[in-house]
C-alpha cells in the first residue's frame, strides 16, 4: 500500500513508519517540527519526511495514518475528510497491520508499562520465541521500542491515552489482547479523563476483549483492579503480588528471591514496584513456556533495563545521579522508596519537574505533598510552560513546597526554573559533605537540559 503518515516525527509514529516499510509498504509522511533523533532516523530509514503540512502531500495515498497530536484544521486532515480517503489512527494501524492472527501480550496500567513490556519481550526473545514489540521507550543497551518479530507473540505497551481526534477511546482497545497484564490503576491524564471512573470504563472495555483461551493477570494490591475484575468471567483471571501463595518471588529487606528454590536474584531493577513488574512478566512467560523456567529466570537477571527508568548517570562509591521518568505521586513515592531500600544510609536529594498534563494540574496537590517521604531534601520546579495552565487548575508549587516540608520534616525548596537547581545544589551539597548522596531527578521531559551540570556538580564531590 501507499501509506502517508500525518505527524510522522513523533517517536511512536516514526517507529511505526519504519515497521510498515519493513513490511513492504510505500511509506512517507510529514510533520511541522522535525527534530533529532527521530528526524535523523527517518532519513536513515529512507522515509524522507516532508516539513510542514500541505493538502497536496496526501494525494494519491491508499491510506492516511493520523497521529494523536493532530487536530482538525490541519490541511492534510481536511483534504482527507473532504475527499473521502481511507484513514485511521496509529493504534488502529498497529492492530490492523501487526496484530491480526497473533497472540498479543498487552501490558497495561497506570505505572510500570514500559519496563514490563520490555522485560516480557526480553525474556521471550531470550528463550527463542522472537516476539514482536511496540513500546514507548528505548532499552539501556540502545535496543529500540519496536520489532516486527516472528511467530505467534507480539508484546505491546497498552497505553490508556486516547487514539486520535476522531477516536477518543484508549489506544489499547485496538490491540486485541490475548494475554493481558494490568499493573496498576490510578487516576491520571486529567487532560482527557474527567475522573477515575472514566479510566476504569476504558480498562473494563479492555478486559472485555480478552478471549476465553487467553488470560488476564492483575495486581491484587490495586483496589481498582480488584473491583473491575471481580465479576469478570469470560477468560481465566489470575491475581499477582509478591510473596503470596501463588507468587514466583518474594521481596524482603531489599532482596528479591525465588520462593521455590530460595535462590536470590540480582536484576538490574530495584524496588518492590519493579519486582511486581518482574513477577507478572515471569508469570506470562511461564504461561507460554513452562518448560523454560530456568532460562526465564536467567533472563530476568540479564535484563539491561530501560532508559530514563532508574538510569544511573553517574556512579561512584560516594555519589549517585539517577534519572527517572516518575511524574505521578505514586511513581515518585515508589521511586524514592526503592532507592532508600537499595542504598541504605545514603542521603536522598529529590528533584521534581511537574511537566505532564496531569502533574501540572492541582488534582494531585495533596498527593504530591505526601509522596516525598524518604527524601532528605526536595526541590520542585515551577510548572512547565506555566502560562498554558489556567491558574484555577494549576498546581500551586510554592504551597506544595511548604507542605512537603511540613510532611517530611525535611528541607524543601522552590525553583522557578530547572536552571536554578544547580545553584541551589551548590548550597545544599556541602551540608552532606561527609555523607553518601543520591541525586534523584524525576521528570517526564528534558528537565531543562540540566543533567550535564548535575553530573559536574556530583563529580566535584569526589575531589573534595
Amino acid at each position: 500500500m501507499k501509506i502517508f503518515m500525518v505527524g510522522i516525527g513523533g517517536i511512536a509514529m516514526g517507529n511505526l513508519a519504519y515497521m510498515l516499510k519493513q513490511q513492504g509498504h510505500d511509506v512517507s509522511g510529514s510533520d511541522q517540527n522535525l527534530y533529532p533523533p527521530m528526524s535523523d532516523k527517518l532519513v536513515e530509514w529512507g522515509l524522507s519526511p516532508k516539513s510542514g503540512y500541505r493538502k497536496e502531500n496526501v494525494k494519491g495515498s491508499d491510506l492516511v495514518i493520523i497521529g494523536n497530536a493532530i487536530s482538525r484544521g490541519n490541511p492534510e486532515v481536511e483534504e482527507v475528510l473532504n475527499t473521502g480517503m481511507e484513514y485511521m489512527s496509529m493504534a488502529q494501524a498497529i492492530g490492523t497491520f501487526f496484530l491480526k492472527g497473533k497472540k498479543p501480550i498487552v501490558i497495561s496500567g497506570t505505572h510500570g508499562k514500559t519496563t514490563t513490556t520490555f522485560l516480557t519481550h526480553w525474556i521471550l526473545e531470550s528463550i527463542g520465541l522472537k516476539p514482536g514489540l511496540f513500546v514507548g521507550g528505548i532499552r539501556k543497551d540502545g535496543y529500540p521500542g519496536f520489532a516486527l518479530g516472528e511467530g505467534d507473540y507480539f508484546v505491546i505497551e497498552g497505553d490508556e491515552y486516547d487514539s486520535a481526534f476522531f477516536d477518543k477511546s484508549s489506544k489499547f482497545l485496538h490491540y486485541r489482547p490475548y494475554y493481558l497484564a494490568m499493573n496498576a490503576l490510578d487516576f491520571d491524564h486529567a487532560d482527557i479523563f474527567s475522573d477515575l471512573n472514566a479510566i476504569k470504563t476504558m480498562f473494563k472495555r479492555l478486559l472485555n476483549l480478552v478471549p476465553g483461551r487467553g488470560k488476564v493477570f492483575y495486581w491484587k494490591g490495586s483496589k481498582n483492579l480488584v473491583e473491575i475484575t471481580k465479576e469478570y468471567k469470560h477468560a481465566p483471571v489470575e491475581s499477582f503480588d509478591l510473596g503470596d501463595k501463588n507468587s514466583i518471588f518474594k521481596y524482603e529487606k531489599g532482596v528479591l528471591s525465588e520462593i521455590r528454590t530460595k535462590a536470590k536474584l540480582k536484576p538490574s531493577l530495584i524496588g518492590s514496584h519493579n519486582y511486581r513488574n518482574v513477577e507478572v512478566a515471569v508469570r506470562i512467560c511461564l504461561e507460554i513456556a513452562p518448560q523454560k523456567r530456568k532460562e526465564i529466570l536467567e533472563a530476568v537477571e540479564s535484563f539491561p533495563g530501560v532508559k530514563r527508568r532508574q538510569e544511573n548517570l553517574f556512579v561512584s562509591a560516594f555519589s549517585l545521579l539517577v534519572e527517572d521518568f516518575a511524574h505521578h505521586p505514586v511513581a515518585i513515592q515508589e521511586t524514592i522508596k526503592a532507592h532508600k531500600e537499595a542504598y541504605p544510609g545514603y542521603k536522598i536529594i529529590s528533584l521534581f519537574e511537574p511537566r505532564s498534563a496531569t502533574s501540572h494540574r492541582n488534582v494531585f496537590q495533596d498527593d504530591f505533598a505526601k509522596c516525598f517521604k524518604g527524601s532528605d531534601v526536595s526541590i520542585v520546579t515551577e510548572v512547565y510552560q506555566v502560562d498554558k495552565v489556567n491558574k484555577s487548575l494549576r498546581l500551586n508549587v510554592k504551597k506544595l513546597v511548604k507542605d512537603i516540608t511540613k510532611n517530611t520534616k525535611k528541607e524543601a525548596l522552590y525553583a522557578k526554573d530547572p536552571k536554578e537547581i544547580p545553584t541551589l545544589l551548590k548550597k545544599i551539597l556541602p551540608k552532606f559533605q561527609k555523607d553518601k548522596v543520591i541525586i534523584l531527578a524525576m521528570s517526564n521531559g528534558a528537565f531543562g537540559g540540566i543533567y550535564p551540570e548535575l553530573k559536574s556538580l556530583i563529580q566535584m564531590r569526589e575531589t573534595v
